[in-house]
């Protein structure tokens, strides 16, 4: 039998508890996912958990897209309905203590998580899905939201310098692995060493010998979610792109895990311009 749409009733209901798992979460204070799935079940028109679980991960792409974290867990579906967003942007604007709980998380101080085994951090890298066309069609300029959590968080210089230590461990004890102590040995950590003008946080150096150059951006979100860069290491990606690599750090305080991008940032991300400094002509 075919499912009906969801009505605005219900999904005001699942945003609205979705909003308080996240606030608890943000607050690092402990809840129960499957808990408050049950208690919706009865409150929702014969819906099932799969079908609320379906609808959490659709609020998640909608929080994401929209510059806002989303619980970790719930990956973005991103084929959701514009009734979503609607309720979900109206909802939280309505809840004003979301924001300052935002704003620490972004901005937690972060120190090097202990990783057991460092080199099975790495995982393929993701297939985002995209908005909803739409999304993609209406040429929305700003989020109606008063905080960019990504922004925010990728101004968090101990989570950024984190991320670039576990990223040199890893690339030691990669070129230890295959037997390439000495190239090891020679791994720079280049913004601090240099400075963040170079355009990238770390060389090291493929098992044969060539330089790799490694660009670090380290989230506590999941994969998926979008990250900043500037535009000089935009340009220096062009001119080094056979030596260049992005390494996405994501679940930072979580587990941490890790996948590799190979060349420009063009080649290998939808770039989008999100500040421009403007002068009087």
């Amino acid at each position: 039998m075919a499912r009906t749409n969801w009505s605005r009733k219900e999904v005001e209901l699942i945003v609205d508890d979705y909003l308080d798992m996240l606030a608890l979460e943000m607050a690092g204070m402990p809840y129960s996912k499957a808990v408050h799935r049950r208690a919706l079940l009865s409150k929702l028109n014969d819906r099932s958990e799969t079908s609320i679980e379906f609808k959490h991960c659709n609020i998640s792409a909608v929080l994401e897209d929209n510059g806002f974290r989303p619980i970790h867990g719930y990956k973005r579906r991103a084929n959701y309905q514009q009734l979503i967003e609607e309720v979900l942007l109206e909802r939280l604007l309505g809840r004003a203590e979301l924001i300052p709980l935002a704003n620490a998380d972004a901005e937690h101080p972060i120190v090097v998580p202990e990783v057991e085994d460092i080199l099975g951090i790495l995982r393929a890298r993701p297939k985002r899905e995209r908005a909803p066309e739409w999304v993609l069609d209406r040429a929305r300029v700003f989020s109606p939201l008063p905080i960019n959590y990504f922004a925010r968080e990728s101004q968090n210089r101990s989570l950024g310098l984190s991320g670039e230590l576990l990223v040199l461990n890893y690339e030691r004890a990669r070129l230890i692995h295959a037997g390439k102590e000495q190239l090891a040995q020679r791994i720079e950590h280049t913004s601090k060493v240099r400075g963040d003008h170079e355009g990238f946080d770390i060389l090291s150096y493929e098992v044969d010998g060539p330089e790799r150059l490694i660009e670090v951006k380290t989230t506590q979100c999941g994969a998926t979610s979008p990250f900043f860069a500037t535009r000089n290491e935009v340009d220096v990606s062009e001119r080094e792109a056979a030596r260049y690599h992005i390494y996405r750090l994501y679940d930072f305080r979580q587990k941490p895990s890790l996948f590799t991008l190979s060349g420009s940032f063009g080649e290998t991300c939808e770039l989008s311009p999100s500040t421009y400094l403007a002068r009087v002509k």
